[in-house]
């Protein structure tokens, strides 16, 4: 498996989408959960290019600080870049900005393994 390109998605914040929607507080802004999910979405775009066929990753380590809060219809992007590289160990760097005001969202890191998806499914 070979270095990869960043990837970035982008996203708008509906009322699904909110801390309050979602079970993790009681604010109509962009809730924690979604905006992982999202980051963890921009991972997969990015190593995507490369997971054989048959093959999936899967998410085994986050660390993320929500850095400030998003309103409801407010465009989030969210851009995962490849940092480290061990075998079928990848882990990425993530940041997530407002696309309107330009504010950093989020920041931190995430970790995939790369599994073969049947043999990973046949275990549980």
């Amino acid at each position: 498996m070979s270095q990869l390109e960043p990837a970035t998605l982008t996203f708008v914040v509906g009322d699904d989408d909110t801390a309050l929607a979602v079970g993790s507080g009681s604010l109509p802004v962009l809730g924690t959960p979604r905006l992982l999910a999202w980051l963890e979405a921009a991972t997969c775009a990015c190593v995507a290019p490369v997971v054989p066929e048959g093959s999936t990753s899967v998410g085994t380590r986050v660390q993320v600080e929500h850095l400030a809060a998003s309103r409801v219809g407010a465009e989030v992007e969210v851009t995962a870049s490849s940092a480290y590289v061990d075998g079928r160990l990848r882990r990425f760097t993530v940041s997530a900005r407002d696309t309107g005001s330009g504010k950093v969202l989020a920041a931190g890191e995430v970790t995939r393994v790369v599994v073969d998806a049947e043999r990973f499914l046949s275990r549980l």
